[in-house]
């Protein structure tokens, strides 16, 4: 019943995005007929605007709905109608992301975003791709018990190497072993952790860490810069996290008691870790490595060149084909021992074309705002962080980071678009401008943790989790039960101590 009202409420948004754009249409022709006396004037606008003939016109206040509404039956899908989310959430995301790229391009006339859109999504699918099936053949067996100390420093090596293979490789390699070690006391808590920790912080120190970071590398920003201003703040929100976990961990005694009373039925650990299909490092080397040939970069890597950035394509299938080998040559025994499937990346492949899609509006209105005289005055540190934080919660923190850095720089007269002035930008030779760096950097990269769908490893760790059983919390319990009373008192504290009073 809930599913066919659902339809109903699509049905509805699509009739009203017509009906929309068909008045918008006749309300332009009416206007257009009162200005004929200033023709040449608007020929010369038109030129002017666009050699690619769009960014005429600025999307309306509710096309943002499309977005809202996949948020929303994202939250309440799995909880109040499963069996109809199920089997339904990639129709419902490919209708809503039709609907808001119909609008762009046969109303506003815009190209550009949904371009740039289709673009960013082929880069993050097929990162996710490659480091999802390549990690997949690598089966990792902590023989060990699953005492907190142990769960502590697993996670612990996850922070680090999310910086080397990414939060997405790091998650995929680590997400069943962890599960493994705890699977005669695995709550939901541990799932959670592991997003906060491995999917998410973790990966502040290098631009190989996060997307957003790597998005701000290709503007600029030198490689190592978020290694030196990034490090002590990922220190002390990987060590805040780390003790709400072991505390969290310490408390689950009714498990080990259930442990001691089954002794004859578990071996008792030898203490040792395994290891099964190392070949597949050399195929998430691959998948790492190609992040770096970018076209716009480097002169030599072909790409399809589109106002004056050329994007890659190169990239993407050297990923998609390392995904492709690494599944065909795995070892067959570790793909077997991880219960590997391709559920969980058909669900983020699916659900995140709605997103990106649905977002376009939400991301410029956000942007057309931050870049106005009345956004530049709030612009600060301390906005920075909140700002870029929030919405990365809720949206990809990639293009948010983007746009952030955008209106920052724009604020103290300087262009994203020139990397001179970018690194000037991040030397601190612009007002507050190393700080407020630091805020849209760390705001993007910790606040993709506060719900499931703000970074792409979140729900592909959920998925998988569920897949062996587990009971994960919906996304409204996510971010009541975990985000507010845990990862908001460590957003705080870092705010307190690095941002407070700019």
């Amino acid at each position: 019943m809930i599913g066919r009202i659902l339809v109903a409420i699509l049905f509805v948004c699509a009739i009203q995005v017509a009906q929309a754009s068909d008045s918008m249409q006749v309300q332009e022709q009416q206007e257009s007929h009162q200005t004929l006396d200033h023709e040449s004037e608007g020929q010369d606008e038109h030129g002017a605007e666009g050699e690619g003939g769009h960014h005429s016109k600025k999307p309306a206040g509710w096309s943002v709905i499309p977005f809202v509404l996949l948020l929303l039956m994202i939250a309440t899908g799995p909880l109040f109608y499963p069996h109809f989310w199920h089997k339904s959430y990639p129709v419902i995301s490919v209708i809503l992301a039709f609907l808001v790229c119909t609008y762009y391009l046969f109303y506003l006339g815009n190209f550009h975003s949904p371009v740039h859109s289709t673009a960013e999504y082929i880069q993050f699918i097929a990162l996710l791709t490659g480091l999802f099936v390549a990690s997949g053949g690598i089966l990792i067996v902590v023989d060990k018990k699953a005492k907190p100390r142990t769960n502590v420093i697993i996670l612990a090596i996850g922070a680090v190497i999310a910086n080397i293979i990414g939060t997405t490789g790091a998650s995929m390699l680590l997400i069943r072993p962890f599960i493994r070690l705890n699977s005669n006391r695995i709550k939901p808590y541990h799932i959670v952790f592991f997003i906060f920790i491995v999917s998410n912080v973790g990966g502040s120190l290098t631009p190989i860490g996060d997307p957003p970071l790597f998005l701000g590398f290709l503007k600029g920003i030198p490689f190592e810069w978020t290694l030196i201003h990034n490090f002590v703040p990922w220190v002390i929100a990987c060590i805040i996290l780390l003790i709400f976990f072991y505390f969290f961990d310490i408390r689950n005694k009714a498990d080990y008691a259930k442990m001691r009373g089954e002794e004859d039925e578990i071996k008792t650990p030898t203490g040792q870790v395994s290891l099964k299909g190392r070949r597949n490092f050399l195929w998430l080397a691959v998948v790492v490595g190609a992040v770096f040939l970018d076209p716009n970069v480097f002169e030599w890597v072909p790409g399809i060149e589109y106002e004056g950035q050329k994007f890659s394509y190169i990239r993407e299938i050297i990923m998609l084909l390392a995904a492709l080998g690494s599944y065909q040559f795995s070892d067959l025994q570790a793909i077997q021992g991880n219960e590997f499937s391709f559920e969980p990346i058909r669900e983020v492949a699916f659900l995140f074309i709605g997103i990106f899609f649905t977002m376009m509006p939400a991301l410029e209105l956000v942007s057309e705002f931050a870049q106005s005289p009345q956004g530049e005055k709030l612009i600060s540190p301390s906005t920075l962080y909140w700002g870029t934080g929030v919405l990365s919660g809720f949206l990809d923190n990639a293009p948010t980071y983007v746009n952030f850095l955008t209106a920052s720089m724009a604020s103290v007269g300087a262009d994203v678009n020139k990397i001179q002035e970018v690194i000037a930008f991040a030397n601190n030779e612009y007002r507050e401008s190393l700080l407020s760096l630091m805020a849209i950097s760390l705001g993007a990269v910790f606040f993709g943790a506060f719900t499931y769908i703000g970074n792409g490893p979140n729900f592909m760790v959920k998925s998988i989790a569920e897949q062996v059983g587990i009971k994960m919390p919906s996304f409204f319990s996510y971010i009541i039960k975990y985000s507010i009373p845990i990862l908001l008192p460590m957003l705080i504290i870092i705010w307190l101590i690095f941002f407070m009073g700019h």
